[in-house]
C-alpha cells in the first residue's frame, strides 16, 4: 500500500480549506484518509493560521515511509519539519587489485598453449 501525505480540499466555493491528511495514494482527492496531520489556510490574514502541522505526526508518517506531494513538502519545509535519514554503514572495503594480476598473466599462457595444442594437431594430420 503507498502511502502519501497530501492535501485534501475543505471550505466553500471560492473560500479554500485544506486538510494535510496522510490517505492511500489509491483513494479520491477528498475520499477517506487514514490520519489528519494539520491544516492549510491559503486565505486567511493570519501568518501563524496559513499553516498548521502536527510536527511530531508528520515526523512519525515520514519516517515510516509516508511520501509526500510537492505542495505538502514546501509546506512542511516552512513549517520545519524533515524526514531524519537514518544512519547509513560504511561501505565494506574492496579486495586489493593484486588478485586481479596473477590472473592476466595466467591468460596469456593459455593462449600459448592453445597455440601449441593446434600446431601439435597439424604435425599429427601431417603425419
Amino acid at each position: 500500500m503507498a502511502v502519501k501525505i497530501r492535501l485534501t480540499r475543505m471550505g466553500d466555493k471560492k473560500t479554500p480549506f485544506y486538510r494535510i491528511v496522510v490517505a492511500d495514494s489509491r483513494k479520491s482527492r477528498d475520499g477517506e484518509y487514514i490520519d489528519q496531520i494539520g491544516t492549510y489556510n491559503p486565505v486567511s490574514k493570519n501568518e501563524k493560521e496559513i499553516v498548521k502541522i502536527d510536527a511530531e505526526k508528520a515526523q512519525n508518517w515520514l519516517n515510516n515511509g509516508a511520501e509526500p506531494t510537492d505542495t505538502v513538502k514546501q509546506l512542511l519545509k516552512k513549517a520545519n519539519v524533515e524526514k531524519k535519514q537514518k544512519a547509513k554503514k560504511a561501505p565494506k572495503e574492496k579486495a586489493p587489485k593484486a588478485a586481479a594480476k596473477p590472473e592476466a598473466k595466467k591468460a596469456p599462457a593459455k593462449k600459448a598453449t592453445a597455440a601449441k595444442v593446434a600446431a601439435k594437431k597439424t604435425t599429427k594430420k601431417a603425419e
